[in-house]
């Protein structure tokens, strides 16, 4: 599959136009604003999300085309309000796409990904953000707000210098919130906050996306304990009826079922 740019203009133009045509004579696309859309384009991301964690690619092809839609959408909805089209949108990237790498388009030397990283989080102060940290949404997901905060710290520079350091500081704040816990003190909720927050700088050392390991669990979790229900069931067994021991059985069972 190898389509030529006129090819992948020729069907973008076609996307335009069919956004055009919807939003002058489809009820339900005439009605719809920025607002109204956006829940349903957070939905779209997250079932693209799931494609990319499940690697099924004929699948994040169709979820790409969604938000690809709701991306036109907006542009179209701007365009509607004289604020933007979708011409303004790709040439604002493209704009800022050729400022952030300066060791493409300029003078500026950058052999490995973390001095590009470390390039981008000046050139983001230097486009007149007040703060490091000005780019992360608010309504991040707490998980990926943190990942996103310790990658902009050491953007520029604050940062540890190896992993056995930070996985110091993992022990150290498991310390801190077991004496919080054992003092059954009001410091226990943000002591464990400090635990997960050092456990994801430490997955960021390690090459790992906690957020991705995180939900990896949860379906292999869910994926055991379904088939520990079916094997209960399978046995003529009630597991509200059953203990935590006789259960445990079934979990051994099921994880040698499920690997």
């Amino acid at each position: 599959m190898n389509h030529t740019r006129k090819e992948k203009m020729e069907s973008f133009g076609n996307l335009l136009d069919i956004m055009d045509e919807l939003r002058a004579k489809c009820p339900w696309d005439k009605k719809q604003t920025m607002e109204s859309l956006r829940h349903l384009s957070i939905e779209e991301l997250y079932e693209l999300s799931d494609a990319i964690i499940d690697n099924d690619l004929i699948e994040i092809k169709k979820e790409l085309g969604d938000l690809m839609l709701h991306l036109v959408f907006y542009a179209k909805i701007g365009e509607e309000k004289n604020a933007f089209d979708i011409k303004d949108v790709l040439d604002s990237i493209s704009e800022k796409l050729i400022f952030r790498h300066p060791h493409i388009y300029g003078d500026v030397e950058a052999t490995t990904e973390k001095e590009v990283k470390n390039n981008w989080e000046k050139l983001k102060l230097k486009e007149g953000n007040k703060s490091v940290f000005s780019g992360v949404p608010i309504s991040l997901p707490s998980m990926i707000k943190a990942s996103r905060i310790q990658e902009k710290a050491r953007g520029i520079g604050f940062d540890w210098e190896n992993k056995d350091q930070v996985w110091d500081k993992v022990l150290e704040e498991i310390d801190e919130l077991k004496v919080e816990i054992q003092n059954n003190t009001n410091e226990i909720e943000d002591e464990f906050g400090d635990v997960l927050f050092s456990l994801i700088n430490y997955a960021r050392f390690i090459n790992v996306n906690p957020d991705s390991a995180l939900e990896k669990t949860n379906r292999k979790f869910i994926s055991r304990f379904k088939k520990m229900e079916e094997l209960i069931i399978g046995n003529g067994l009630v597991l509200a009826d059953m203990n935590l021991n006789e259960m445990d059985i079934y979990w051994e069972k099921a994880k040698k079922l499920t690997k």
